[in-house]
């Protein structure tokens, strides 16, 4: 299957670490893990769960945007979540208030860590064109 489209940010670190934002291959739309970083590629908010989010979603917009594809066409999802008991609550939040009433397959994930100093939630998802 041919990779058609490749999506980056051209942030650092996508060279640092070797990958792109987003590939479509064939019909599927394969979404990196999102974060919570701003154009520039610096992280936001560190340990705010809730701010980093709601930036992790915006980010996932504009990879979405790109495709010309909405979030309602995403199939799937894994949340990778540090402190999931604790963050629970506002994971499912903030999930039904990206979605509203579409409801892909969804995993979550309670992890020790992530990538990043203060880094708590990564998203990563995936969708037919």
């Amino acid at each position: 299957m041919a990779i058609i489209d490749v999506f980056s940010y051209n942030v650092p670190a996508e060279s640092d670490f070797g990958y792109s934002q987003a590939i479509k291959s064939g019909e599927l739309i394969h979404v990196s893990g999102q974060l919570s970083f701003d154009e520039a590629g610096d992280f936001l908010y560190a340990g705010d769960f809730a701010s980093q989010l709601k930036q992790t979603y915006a980010n996932m917009d504009k990879v979405l945007d790109h495709y010309g594809a909405t979030r309602n066409q995403v199939v799937s999802q894994t949340l990778y979540v540090v402190n999931l008991r604790q963050n629970a609550a506002a994971t499912a939040e903030g999930n039904l208030g990206y979605f509203g009433d579409h409801r892909p397959a969804s995993t979550v994930l309670g992890v020790t860590e992530l990538t990043l100093p203060g880094q708590v939630i990564e998203i990563d998802t995936k969708l037919p064109t």
